[in-house]
């Protein structure tokens, strides 16, 4: 794992998709509450394609003090965007606030391209806009 400059943790798709239960050889740290993938893309960019299960609170929504949505309360956060830009200023405005978060080196494209899966607002299979 990574650190920024913040110190905010940075991992990859793959560590990830261990984490979340999505990669084949899953390793999550605890079953029953395994971390919370976050997504703080745009809403046009969540609806034409994200990870099955994530939770979506764009980064705009975070930096006009939205709250957190239910399904992340407490729990551990692992915050994916497009390339994992906006998901490490996400990630450490998280951590500036309390709230265990790494981001996702690469983002959705890597996690498209690693084929892991994609859907998109209909549940189908979705792109990474």
């Amino acid at each position: 794992m990574e650190s920024s400059p913040s110190g905010t943790g940075r991992i990859t798709v793959q560590e990830a998709a261990e984490r979340t239960g999505h990669a084949v050889r899953a390793t999550t740290s605890d079953a029953a509450d395994p971390p919370v993938l976050l997504d703080v893309r745009e809403p046009d960019e969540w609806n034409a394609g994200h990870v099955p299960g994530a939770v979506h609170l764009s980064l705009t929504a975070l930096y006009e003090g939205k709250p957190l949505p239910y399904e992340t309360q407490g729990r551990n956060l692992i915050v994916i965007c497009r390339s994992g830009n906006r998901s490490r200023r996400a990630a450490e405005l998280l951590a500036a606030h309390g709230v265990e978060a790494v981001d996702v080196i690469g983002g959705m494209r890597d996690w498209a391209e690693a084929g892991f899966a994609v859907v998109d607002a209909r549940g189908l299979r979705g792109t990474v806009a």
